[in-house]
């Protein structure tokens, strides 16, 4: 299986940026369908993004669609997640999820079987 460590949250102004990292470890990282989800206090985790084994393909909630970018470099097994123009309402715990039987992007909790500890991202306005 494979283990996966988040790093890069903090605490940013609105219309700022950060770079979220994921590191994995124990299992071959490119065979793995990864993907960034977020739960703020009181509410359910939400997909933010995923992408593909190669990298070529992704996908966004619409929530960050075109502010967020998701990408990952198999030869350092590192998933990340740059966001931009970040808004209060991007506040939340941002996890790294994996797994290696997806044929496609998911977007469900359910559809990950391993998940990190999660980084805290918060934005003042």
């Amino acid at each position: 299986q494979v283990q996966l460590v988040e790093s890069g949250g903090g605490l940013v102004q609105a219309g700022g940026s950060l770079r979220l990292s994921c590191a994995a470890s124990g299992h071959t990282f490119n065979n793995y369908v990864m993907a960034w989800f977020r739960q703020a206090p009181g509410k359910e985790r939400e997909f933010v993004a995923a992408i593909g084994w190669t990298g070529f393909s992704t996908r966004y909630a619409d929530s960050v669609k075109g502010r967020f970018t998701i990408s990952r470099d198999n030869a350092k097994n590192t998933l990340y997640l740059q966001m931009n123009s970040l808004k209060p309402e991007d506040t939340a715990l941002y996890y790294c999820a994996a797994d290696r039987t997806l044929g496609v992007l998911g977007n469900r909790v359910n559809h990950y079987a391993y998940w990190g500890q999660g980084t805290q991202v918060t934005v003042s306005s």
